[in-house]
């Protein structure tokens, strides 16, 4: 009976039951306080195939959000559109990063880790900065890895 339950014991799965890596972006103010986006924010991105898809659709109160990060590419590029009752202004962001793997076990799927090294806002229509809080994107989601201070829209 003991050997079975060792037998056991060794073909168990420890598999990390987090393992989701993402990019967490908090919005700030230009003096640094944490700020909340009540114009519609929505955020694309393009897909290697050519086509647009759509990470964040159409959020309201905006305070901070996570969005996935892709492991093929050494830059990503994002598009935020901001919308408000008289208008809509949008930008670009690139975020230029190393992706490493990371290995679990040979039961686990293969994660992507990854190093933020550069990060830059396009024209400045919406966004008015973006900087790096956090550069490494692991499993833990509780840190902010970039903030956004958006256009004063008053």
């Amino acid at each position: 009976m003991l050997l079975g339950l060792l037998a056991g014991a060794c073909s168990s799965i420890d598999c990390p039951v987090q393992n989701v890596v993402a990019t967490v972006y908090g919005l700030y103010k230009s003096n640094g306080t944490a700020d909340t986006l009540t114009d519609t924010l929505t955020i694309l991105t393009r897909r290697s195939d050519g086509t647009d898809s759509i990470l964040l659709n159409s959020s309201v109160g905006t305070k901070s959000f996570q969005l996935p990060i892709s492991y093929t590419r050494p830059e990503d590029t994002l598009l935020f559109i901001v919308k408000s009752d008289t208008g809509s202004d949008s930008d670009y962001v690139y975020i230029k990063k190393e992706s490493h793997p990371h290995f679990e076990s040979v039961d686990c799927n293969i994660a992507y880790f990854h190093q933020i090294t550069n990060v830059r806002c396009g024209s400045n229509n919406a966004i008015d900065s973006i900087t790096i809080n956090k550069a490494y994107i692991d499993y833990d989601l509780s840190t902010e890895h970039l903030h956004i201070y958006f256009k004063n829209r008053d």
